[in-house]
């Protein structure tokens, strides 16, 4: 009887011992089950919090300087993006306005550094156009030309295309841009100089790289269903007094090999610090 009492305490303790453990491992297995949907939750949480148009970080393409209201360097993709995302609404301007779409354009990209600019970022102002007598609108400050100028703010990008057209068209010194042939992109940007809209000698240059580096001529071509397209002009052609005028899709390792010179020679005799270089520059060559 004794031994039987034994026997049965002896199993009773067996399988206390065997259940604790049991609830031991499943609490364990309940924690980390637990744990891991907080991260998961949390893991979520930030993604849901990444914005569904944030721009990637890689840049791809050819590094390209945009030197006028906005001092910035740029990438191929990010003007091939803000092409896309300005085209036609440049397109409605000339179509209601009468200014080339590639002009446009091309000042758009140039002035706003393809939206990267300053200007564009804090006020929707892609074309440098300050407040002048009679602006009644917002307002920001900006280094220009002096200190602090005071330039105009638009509540959307599309309101500084608009504007960009409408102040063309009502200053008289501009009037003799409108006689001129609308497709003609390059009359055009020299005109601009001419009249006064800006001081930089390159700046009707700039504009035509751009536009035939990109075909902006193509946006013109739609609003007058016409099918120009541009002859392109023997780069040796561009070589005079020594100095060689860029072309689109050159580099100085191209031009290295073109005019048998090393990068670094090349470097040398133009003072430049980097391998960047852009449409209309002109460096020296041997």
């Amino acid at each position: 009887m004794v031994k039987k009492i034994g026997l049965l305490f002896v199993t009773l303790l067996v399988l206390s011992c065997t259940s604790t453990k049991s609830v031991v491992r499943t609490t364990s297995t309940s924690k980390a089950t637990s744990i891991k949907k907080k991260e998961t939750s949390a893991n979520k949480a930030v993604v849901s919090q990444t914005p569904n148009n944030s721009t990637p970080t890689k840049k791809n393409g050819a590094e390209i300087d945009l030197v006028a209201t906005s001092n910035v360097r740029t990438y191929e993709e990010e003007i091939k993006l803000y092409i896309a995302n300005f085209n036609e609404i440049a397109k409605q301007n000339m179509k209601s306005h009468g200014v080339p779409a590639s002009i446009t354009l091309a000042q758009g990209i140039l002035e706003s550094g393809a939206g990267k600019g300053k200007l564009a970022l804090s006020a929707n102002n892609h074309f440098g156009i300050k407040c002048h007598k009679g602006w009644t609108g917002e307002s920001v400050k900006h280094d220009d030309d002096a200190e602090q100028e005071c330039f105009r703010k638009y509540e959307q990008p599309q309101e500084s295309y608009k504007d960009h057209s409408l102040f063309l068209t009502s200053r008289p010194r501009y009037a003799s841009l409108f006689r001129l042939d609308k497709g003609d992109y390059q009359s055009w940007a020299k005109g601009l100089k001419a009249a006064g809209y800006a001081t930089d000698v390159k700046y009707p240059d700039k504009l035509i790289g751009l536009i035939e580096r990109f075909e902006l001529y193509k946006f013109d071509n739609e609003v007058l269903q016409r099918n120009y397209i541009p002859v392109k002009k023997d780069p040796l052609v561009e070589i005079s007094e020594g100095y060689y005028t860029i072309q689109q899709g050159d580099t100085l390792y191209s031009l290295s090999k073109k005019f048998n010179q090393s990068v670094e020679e090349l470097q040398k005799m133009n003072n430049l610090s980097s391998a960047t270089i852009s449409i209309g520059q002109k460096i020296k060559i041997k």
